[in-house]
């Protein structure tokens, strides 16, 4: 088999690569080892920053995004009882965010690269990788219970942080930055309409908690807790009255309750592997970082990931140019640090360390006080969290 840019894993970074290169008239094949039912239902990210949905929009599949995304102007930062809106509409000309599943984004994908005629082989095993240093690299894979070998010209290594791509680096060539946080997130999926049109980050004595929500009728909510947590002992009841200890306002309002749909416990941890390419293998998303959800940057950085190495593709297919190819490390590096940075600080503002002593707890709310009175910590915080243009 033979193509251009083999791509491993048909999750956002990996889709939307393959048509961005599509566009640029090059061929590509995604390889992804999951079928394609659990590809389309894995639960993930569901914040969209602004830079995200005019990609999506730009390459065509915005189409169900503009009817069923939730656009979000501002949020709100929840402490000692009260809530203080965010506007970020107005702190960042007009920028936005657009609440809309990571699964529905990838469906998105999906339907629109076979459309157009690409080509995604789903339930590809045992994958492997040879020739990445050279100019004829190759994937071998299992499918349809035969072995193929699929040469190319690149490898884009899509497949997240348990992936095959990033080991195949040999060893002593990454440099792996990480920080495993002590706590995770509890979350769940109710039908029960959101009690808010925005979401709420709230600080809590008990720890963080977060109201999200996927539609009008779907609420998303997470819960600090444990990174171990066992799901056994957490009764439906007992994550509502948690949920209702901990975004409850002063005057007595909270979340509103329904079904319970699925839970799930997520664990945290920031991680950056340096650089983000070896010979001819160039990673993306997941597999080169990962950021604690607090942020809302997972999704946004994978998809600008790719949007940068598609351009560097384009420039080496048709001006024979292999400038933007080398620098693409660099150039991605410097705005995942910036989300690592923006992520830990949200996370650090909102959570419950298991060393915190009062001292630190005051910290914490003298910084929500400064960012919920300051025009100009609010428009930084805002900035961030939109997603900047330039970085």
């Amino acid at each position: 088999m033979r193509t251009q840019v083999a791509i491993v894993g048909a999750g956002p970074a990996g889709l939307m690569l393959s048509q961005l290169l599509h566009g640029h008239g090059i061929d590509s094949l995604v390889l992804e080892h999951r079928e394609r039912a659990y590809v389309e239902r894995r639960l993930r990210a569901g914040v969209l920053e602004q830079g995200s949905v005019d990609l999506l929009h730009a390459v065509g599949a915005g189409e169900r995004l503009a009817h069923e995304g939730l656009v979000h102007h501002g949020f709100y930062l929840q402490f000692e009882g009260q809530r203080h809106r965010i506007d970020m509409q107005a702190l960042t000309g007009g920028r936005a965010i657009t609440v809309y599943g990571q699964q529905e984004v990838v469906k998105d994908l999906i339907a629109l690269r076979l459309a157009r005629g690409g080509q995604i082989l789903f339930e590809a095993e045992d994958l492997s990788l040879s020739g990445i240093e050279s100019s004829a690299p190759s994937v071998r894979f299992r499918y349809g219970g035969e072995t193929h070998a699929l040469h190319c010209d690149f490898v884009a290594g899509c497949d997240g942080f348990h992936g095959v791509c990033r080991p195949s680096i040999p060893a002593g060539v990454l440099t792996a930055y990480e920080k495993i946080y002590p706590f995770g997130w509890l979350g769940i999926l109710a039908k029960s309409p959101p009690a808010t049109h925005e979401l709420i980050y709230a600080h809590h004595a008990r720890g963080f908690a977060l109201y999200s929500m996927r539609s009008p009728e779907i609420s998303r909510l997470y819960i600090q807790c444990a990174p171990d947590e066992n799901l056994a002992e957490w009764s439906d009841a007992r994550i509502w009255e948690e949920l209702a200890t901990r975004l409850t306002l002063s005057d007595g309002s909270g979340p509103t309750e329904g079904p319970i749909l699925e839970k799930g416990v997520t664990a945290m941890r920031s991680f950056v592997v340096e650089p983000m390419q070896y010979g001819r293998l160039f990673l993306a998303g997941d597999a080169a970082h990962t950021v604690p959800p607090t942020g809302a940057k997972g999704m946004n950085l994978a998809l600008a990931d790719v949007r940068v190495l598609a351009e560097a593709l384009a420039a080496f297919y048709h001006e024979g140019r292999a400038d933007l190819l080398e620098s693409y490390s660099a150039t991605c590096l410097r705005r995942v640090w910036r989300a690592e940075h923006f992520s830990w600080t949200m996370t650090a503002m909102l959570h419950r360390f298991p060393d915190d002593d009062a001292f630190q707890q005051k910290l914490q709310l003298a910084q929500l006080r400064y960012v919920a009175s300051s025009t100009a910590a609010a428009t930084s915080l805002a900035e961030n969290y939109v997603g900047l243009e330039r970085v």
